[in-house]
């Protein structure tokens, strides 16, 4: 299979940071400066040296902005869809330089890949790509700091201290701000790598403790800081239609019919392209515009519209028909010769069983669903394009509309706005090239709006599949061989879509001597793209939920079964840092199972659940306490989380996305699915797609975390896979019925 472009591109998230690692200090600076206002190293911008709104302030680096009134500016350089890295990266800078946190200011920074690297938040890596990278940036704007006071002071450098943005020398019982040294901060030299020494853990002053996200304010008092809340002079408002059927092409419209409406300033084709294999490249599929000048009118007069399509070329894919060509391909060979991976003699371990267990598993599509639809302001002037977005990929997103108009990328600007919820949708950045096209026509700023059911109905969706499992049993009850065929979509024909599939380091496949998987394929012309944990999210139910049932046929104890399978302490990939560790992975499912009580005897249906899942970079278990009536609807009275993902940096925010995971989780498998018929999404808005209500939510949520010494890693992910199956694994316990097909309504459930 070819690399998956979500997973390669946290890849090369990573592999940027490990590179960062290996540089010296003068040229990561170097790297962090800003062109045309910054030389190499710290030299600071003066009044008068042209960088417009920050004149006043000496830059020290490309993240740290510090003005003669102690004005302390930090950029927070990653875009924040809820996950709080508005307020969790500055802190890494602010614990190095030694700030009161309460008394900065967060700016948000442009799109600039040049000055910042990757900018992408996704796959929970904005932590962990970080972590070095500005605490380093700190810590040098700390160093020339106190090289500034030392030379003033005449006094030895390692005479100073620092406290809350103040140089202090105790035998002299001398101070100075940051603010008053900043400018002389400019003409010290950088630090070497030895020189420049982090912060130890129990020094932190910061980091460690909750810090509540800085825009909780902005966002309780309705301030507009959203995309969709952008606004400009002038500014017109435009609606994109496009084809029902995925990949269908406009031929004609009554324009004249709708231009003649209230405030229609212009009604038009644009071609575009129905390149979707990919979410990294989506421009603008082909659509009609209207531009009005409110969005009343333009959604009023996009009810008027009428569109000839030609769907020759469209998709004309079946749910329906997919679902049952899976279930008769899950009992027949693997289509795809080359198996996912073989390990071991499966074989001779099936024929030797004790116990054979055979079950398939499956899980629709689903859309990302996230609160604030599609959105993007685009200005086109003078060659150039300045955007306002709620993008997760800004630094995809700017070539991907500098390519559209045919411009330089250094000809876009690209100014990141808060995100009302991304959860992978907002990793593709169709929406931007469309907003760039329309104004392009325009001349004037346009912010493009998409409605609700243009976001069910132009999704990329998150993949559904199928798991055809054997696993094999000794008569002691342990796990002798297992066998996965997955059965999962393709555009091609030759790779399974965006986290369509499993690849050869699924954990269980590392764990077990006798492992294989196998795939086939069916036929897809849609849309698809990473969803919140991609392909951890269904991974995990499937086997969780396997591992649970063999563990039930071979009258174990399914914690002792975990912890079995996990084997000795040691890393399944020792050449790589983010790989599972068993340890860890043991010590979270130990801790979930003494916090809820695993083994105690529970009324009448009621039963407990566990599941384990390794998930970017993040060890997480999760324990679930159910009941079900007998018209089968679920209460879940109890979700116990329990993490590993090194220090948590900011507990507050650690909370919120853990907890976030658990009502997404709940949510998700309840019953969410993407019904497509005819190359058709039937599903129109949220009646037909439900969220969640709080009264139907978990009535307690507990969380842990294991607080280990490993470098931190992300929480927006890790806690959501292990969730589904610890909750199915539940139901069984409580009524004997074995769950496997998500969402769980498809089986007769309810909450």
């Amino acid at each position: 299979m070819s690399a998956d472009p979500y997973e390669q591109l946290l890849t090369d998230t990573l592999d940027v940071t490990r590179q960062s690692l290996r540089v010296n200090r003068r040229r990561f600076i170097q790297m962090a400066g800003i062109a045309g206002t910054l030389t190499i190293g710290v030299r600071v911008v003066h009044a008068g040296e042209g960088q417009e709104g920050v004149a006043s302030a000496a830059q020290l680096n490309a993240y740290i902005r510090i003005a003669p009134d102690d004005t302390i500016t930090l950029v927070a350089k990653n875009p924040d869809m809820g996950q709080g890295t508005r307020t969790s990266l500055p802190m890494m800078l602010a614990e190095e330089l030694d700030v009161d946190f309460q008394r900065v200011k967060i700016e948000q920074a442009l799109a600039n890949a040049t000055l910042y690297g990757r900018q992408t938040a996704g796959g929970s890596t904005s932590t962990p790509s970080n972590w070095d990278l500005l605490r380093r940036a700190g810590a040098t704007a700390r160093y020339v700091l106190l090289s500034a006071a030392a030379q003033q002071w005449s006094v030895p450098r390692e005479q100073l201290t620092t406290d809350n943005g103040v140089v202090l020398h105790a035998a002299s019982n001398r101070r100075a701000t940051y603010g008053s040294l900043a400018g002389f901060a400019a003409r010290q030299t950088l630090p070497d790598d030895k020189a420049l020494k982090l912060k130890d853990r129990k020094d932190w002053k910061l980091l460690g403790k909750p810090q509540p996200h800085i825009d909780n304010l902005a966002v309780v008092t309705g301030k507009p800081i959203y995309g969709i809340d952008q606004t400009l002079p002038g500014m017109l408002f435009a609606v994109y239609e496009k084809c029902p059927a995925f990949a269908g092409k406009p031929v004609s419209a009554n324009f004249e019919e709708v231009k003649a409406l209230p405030g229609v300033k212009d009604c038009f084709i644009i071609e575009g392209s129905t390149d979707f294999l990919a979410w990294a490249r989506a421009g603008a599929q082909p659509g009609v515009a209207i531009v009005a000048d409110s969005t009343w009118n333009a959604i009023s007069a996009r009810k008027r519209l009428k569109v000839q399509w030609d769907e020759s070329q469209a998709s004309k894919d079946s749910w329906s028909a997919a679902r049952k060509q899976a279930y008769a391909m899950a009992t027949q060979p693997a289509t795809v010769t080359e198996p996912i991976k073989s390990s071991g003699n499966v074989d001779a371990a099936l024929a030797g069983a004790a116990k054979k267990i055979t079950s398939t598993y499956g899980f629709a599509h689903v859309s990302h669903a996230q609160l604030e639809p599609m959105n993007a302001t685009a200005w086109v002037r003078d060659g150039k394009i300045e955007l306002w977005a709620p993008t997760q990929a800004p630094d995809i997103g700017l070539p991907l509309v500098a390519t559209a108009l045919g411009i330089e990328p250094t000809a876009v600007t690209l100014n990141i706005t808060r995100i009302g919820g991304g959860f992978g949708r907002r990793l593709a950045n169709d929406y931007l090239v469309e907003a760039a096209l329309i104004a392009k026509k325009i001349g004037v700023p346009v912010k493009l709006q998409w409605t609700r059911e243009d976001d069910m109905a132009h999704d990329f969706y998150r993949a559904a599949g199928f798991h055809a499992f054997t696993g094999a049993l000794t008569k002691e009850g342990r796990i002798a061989a297992w066998q996965d065929h997955v059965i999962s979509f393709s555009l091609d024909g030759k790779n399974a879509v965006q986290a369509g599939s499993i690849g050869p380091n699924e954990q269980i496949g590392m764990l077990l001597p006798n492992y294989r998987a196998t795939q086939s394929f069916l036929p897809a012309r849609m849309p698809f793209g990473p969803w919140r944990a991609p392909g951890s999210n269904v991974a995990a139910f499937a086997t969780q939920s396997f591992l649970h049932e063999l563990a039930v046929a071979g009258k174990r104890d399914h914690v002792e079964l975990l912890l079995e399978v996990l084997g000795e302490p040691r890393w399944l990939d020792p050449g790589k840092g983010n790989s599972l560790n068993t340890d860890r992975a043991a010590a979270v499912i130990r801790k979930a199972a003494e916090l809820g009580g695993w083994g105690r005897k529970l009324p009448m249906g009621q039963g407990l659940g566990i599941a384990f899942y390794f998930s970017h970079q993040g060890h997480f278990a999760n324990l679930a306490h159910v009941s079900v009536d007998a018209k089968k609807r679920l209460t879940i009275h109890r979700v116990v989380v329990v993490g590993d993902v090194g220090p948590v940096l900011n507990p507050s925010g650690a909370e919120q996305q853990c907890v976030g995971s658990v009502i997404d989780g709940v949510s998700a498998m309840l019953g969410q699915k993407i019904t497509v018929e005819n190359g058709r999404v039937l599903e129109t808005n949220f009646h037909q797609y439900p969220l969640l209500r709080m009264d139907k939510a978990p009535k307690n949520i507990e969380l842990h975390f294991i607080q280990s010494d490993y470098s931190p890693t992300g929480c927006g992910e890790p806690a959501l896979p292990p969730l589904a199956p610890a909750i199915t694994n539940a139901i069984f316990a409580a009524t004997g019925h074995r769950i496997r097909t998500l969402p769980i309504s498809e089986e007769g459930f309810s909450i």
